[in-house]
């Protein structure tokens, strides 16, 4: 299987993939990107962790990110409960049945890890400011 899925590779590099160029500015943008990224997942797994210091139900979560302008979710309240599982699966977010709603709310370990996070985010703020300032000048 490995030697055909190489014989591929190399098909496609002489035809289909014969005339495409990946410059070094496509190479940043890809960079730039997945940076922005692990940026956006990094404040919507804070958010969800600090509204969830307080126990409420997936609808309610959904309708505080809107809030805070997190987008994410909006038509798609399917990868908000698959967030919620993943997290409740690693132990950041405790879940209980209340009759047929299910609420969140932050266990301990998330808890450190909201801690971990912000601190990262204040760091991370306060170094893109710096350089601001440096570089303006």
């Amino acid at each position: 299987m490995d030697q055909r899925l190489k014989g591929l590779k190399k098909a496609m590099k002489h035809t289909v993939f014969q005339d495409l160029e990946f410059t070094e500015q496509h190479k940043q943008n890809v960079h730039q990107r997945l940076q922005n990224h692990e940026e956006d997942e990094h404040v919507m797994l804070v958010a969800i962790l600090q509204l969830l210091v307080a126990e409420k139900t997936g609808f309610e979560l959904a309708k505080q990110l809107r809030s805070r302008g997190i987008t994410t979710f909006e038509d798609q309240e399917g990868f908000l409960y698959t967030h919620l599982h993943q997290l409740e699966q690693k132990g950041y977010i405790g879940a209980c049945w209340d009759e047929d709603i299910k609420r969140y709310k932050i266990s301990q370990d998330g808890t450190r890890l909201l801690n971990k996070l912000t601190d990262k985010k204040q760091r991370l703020s306060l170094i893109k400011r710096l350089w601001v300032e440096v570089s303006s000048n």
